[in-house]
């Protein structure tokens, strides 16, 4: 499947991103997510979901800047938002393994899974603010683990390196050997009971991030109905995809 590749082995589903150059989460990308997403509740013999990047150096590069206008940008955040509201309901464990650049969109969809294991040589950002918006499922959820480190990411666009996501709580563990332990961790899961799992999951959801509906609700609203109101939310788009700066009317 262009794009994506899935694959069960060791009682775990995993989803890897194969869309050189850079895995740029396209719709029909984020459309296999979703249809690789949609059936797992029923899946008991499933401990495990693990998103990795069939990429050197990249795990994903983001959302196509392309749908973020605004005549696509509306069905692009139905169906990515789709994808998260799937990861948060799931029964299964989610792991991310992150090889490389994880930014925009290939951030939050990393940083939103139970356990992130990073190479030493992978980094993390949300430069959405440089295009002229802003990150809903972020913005929903950095607060909550990174404490003020999430104004760095969404307000500068600033990008941290593995070991600074960790002290922030973006990342579980940096790992020198990122297959090896991300093999052992879903050794680990596959050990354990599913229904338990399950429970407990839903239990640490609940707690940490029992408001996620109503938060990327929220963010939702923001996006749709005041940022896509401003004339620069086109500026920044255009001046990406023009490759120059943009120039802001701050309006």
């Amino acid at each position: 499947m262009n794009g994506l590749h899935r694959d069960e082995h060791d009682g775990a589903l995993w989803l890897t991103l194969d869309r050189p150059p850079v895995n740029v989460l396209d719709i029909p990308t984020i459309q296999q997510l979703e249809a690789a997403l949609a059936p797992l509740a029923s899946r008991a013999d499933l401990r495990a979901v693990v998103l990795r990047s069939a990429l050197p150096g990249t795990f994903s590069a983001g959302v196509d800047i392309r749908d973020h206008s605004r005549e696509r940008v509306a069905a692009m955040l139905e169906a990515f938002h789709r994808v998260f509201r799937l990861l948060n309901t799931l029964p299964q464990v989610t792991l991310a393994a992150v090889n490389g650049r994880c930014l925009g969109g290939g951030c939050e969809l990393a940083v939103f899974c139970d356990f992130v294991l990073a190479a030493p040589e992978a980094t993390f950002g949300q430069p959405e603010i440089d295009v002229g918006c802003f990150p809903p499922v972020a913005a929903a959820l950095l607060p909550l683990i990174a404490g003020r480190g999430a104004a760095e990411l969404v307000l500068l666009g600033s990008t941290c390196t593995a070991d600074e996501a960790q002290r922030m709580g973006l990342v579980t563990r940096v790992a020198a050997d990122l297959p090896g332990e991300t093999a052992a961790l879903v050794a680990r899961l596959a050990a354990k009971s599913a229904s338990v799992l399950a429970v407990a999951r839903k239990a640490l959801r609940q707690a940490s991030h029992g408001g996620f509906e109503e938060r990327l609700s929220r963010m939702e609203r923001l996006y749709r109905d005041e940022l896509l109101a401003t004339e620069d939310v086109e500026e920044g788009v255009r001046a990406f995809l023009e490759k120059r700066p943009a120039r802001w009317r701050h309006r």
